[in-house]
Parts: structure tokens; sequence; C-alpha cells
């Protein structure tokens, strides 16, 4: 791997100096580097087909930051099939197996060629509001926007109907984004490698309400159902954290398991759980 592409997220590496300094490496090491500067979500996207990128061919991105950078860098270049790996200058780095010690000697396993590949599975988000399929790495958020009061979200899949929350909004998050919000609202942690979908109420009106896991094939319909004669209730639709709708009365969106998968580059033959256990030790 000679050709690589650094993401990176300048609030992390204000000065670009680490960045920099991988870049200069690379090409001391007789390799090929740009670098493209992540700073806004709405336009990432375009703005990485107009610097070339997806005519470029490289190997791999390597993305400094943090897991959310990784998280928007896994969306915008997945349709381009370029394995990721992710630098940690944040704080958990679930997803990021590098950290800013331990670049250098990464680059020169990439470059020999000393390295796996896991593929990840990506949500893929539709609605009338916004035709566009929309992809998600970690999740697809629908949360109550506005006044302060719970809504209620209808659940179908398959066409059939499954349940009906009156919760803060629902959370429906593919494996790699089950140690994300998933997590922080009590749900369960799976294998990223998995293929399921995992729907997850936020502080729900009810003691019955839980996790619900679906077969990835599925397909999940989530409406804003009325819930009092206002009917003025509103709810926000996220991507991966990033906002891109907002849904009204009647309005629903489509959640189904994207064509495309994120390749996340692997250098060491570490397990799932044993990240996660390093990583929540080194969280308390």
């Amino acid at each position: 791997m000679k050709r690589i592409l650094l993401v990176v997220n300048k609030n992390k590496d204000p000065e670009l100096v680490l960045t920099k300094g991988i870049h200069n490496y690379i090409y001391s090491a007789g390799g090929e580097c740009d670098y493209f500067i992540s700073e806004d979500a709405a336009h990432d996207a375009e703005n990485i087909v107009k610097a070339g990128i997806p005519e470029k061919h490289y190997d791999c991105a390597m993305v400094i930051g943090g897991d959310g950078t990784l998280v928007r860098a896994s969306r915008n270049l997945a349709p381009y099939g370029i394995p990721l790996i992710g630098v940690n200058l944040g704080t958990l780095g679930y997803l990021c197996e590098l950290e800013r010690g331990t670049v250098l000697q990464a680059v020169d396993r990439i470059m020999k060629g000393e390295c796996g590949t896991e593929n990840r599975m990506m949500l893929a988000g539709s609605s009338d509001a916004c035709p566009d399929t929309i992809h998600a790495l970690n999740d697809i958020v629908i949360h109550r926007s506005g006044k302060t009061q719970i809504v209620r979200l209808s659940v179908a899949v398959n066409g059939k109907f499954l349940y009906e929350y009156d919760a803060d909004g629902i959370i429906v998050a593919a494996p790699t984004g089950s140690t994300g919000y998933n997590l922080s609202v009590g749900g369960p942690i799976v294998d990223p490698k998995a293929h399921m979908f995992l729907i997850t109420p936020i502080s729900p009106h009810g003691l019955n309400a839980r996790t619900i896991v679906i077969d990835a094939d599925a397909r999940i319909d989530i409406t804003l159902a009325e819930r009092r004669p206002e009917c003025d209730e509103t709810a926000d639709v996220t991507y991966d954290g990033d906002s891109f709708l907002q849904m009204g009365i009647g309005d629903s969106i489509r959640i189904s398991r994207a064509e495309e998968s994120v390749k996340i580059l692997k250098l060491d033959d570490i397990s799932f759980l044993q990240i996660l256990s390093k990583k929540m030790k080194g969280y308390r």
C-alpha cells in the first residue's frame, strides 16, 4: 500500500503538526500521500469529489482525529472502497486502532502490506422528505425536537407493526454503533463484525421497553405518530450524529442495510472483546 490519503479533523490537530509529520514520513519511505481536511459534515462528501479523491485510487485512508472523524470518513469514502484506519486523538476511541505514538510504526507495516481488513455493515435511510439515501456506520437516531416532551414513534418491520414507543426518541444502530449512543442509553454491546440492527428507545415512558435485535436483511419503518390533539410534535433525524431532516406528524423514515460496507484496516490480531476491556478500563 503506497498511496495513502490522510483525512484530518483540524480541531484535533489544529496546526497539522502530526498530519504533516505523517505526510513527510510516507514520502520519505517511498510512498505517495495527500491530505483532506474534514471540516463540514454537510459538505465533506461533495468536497471529497471536488478534490478528485475518487479518481486517485488510494490504497487506504488514515483518519486522524477520533471515532467521530472515522465514522464521518467511512460514510463519505465507503462508496469508493477505500479501507480506513483511525488515529485516536480523542477520548475513548473504540474504532481507532492507532494512537499518536504508534502512527509511524503503523505506516511502515501498512506500506509493507502487513495488515488485514474487517468489513462493517452500514445503515441506509430515506424518507419522503429526503428521498436521497443517506448512509451511517454507527446509527440513525430519531429524537424529539422543540418542546421538552416525549414523542410517539411507531415501528414496523418488513411492513408489519412491531411496537409503539412513547419516548424521547429511538436509536437504530448498526453493530459498529453499539458502543456509541446505543451504549449510553443502556443498549447492548455487540461484535462490530456482526450483521444485525439494534432498535433502542431513548428514555422510554414505560417499564417494558427494551432493545430489540432485528435481522440485518429486514426493512424498518419508523413513523412519528399522533400523541395528542395539537399534533405539533416534531422530531429530528441524525445520521452518525449529523442532522439531516426534521419529521412532522405522519412522516416516516425507512432504514435498511446499505449495499456498501466499510473496510476497516487491522494491524493487530486483537479481538473486539480485548479492545473493549482495554478501553473500558482506561475510561474508569
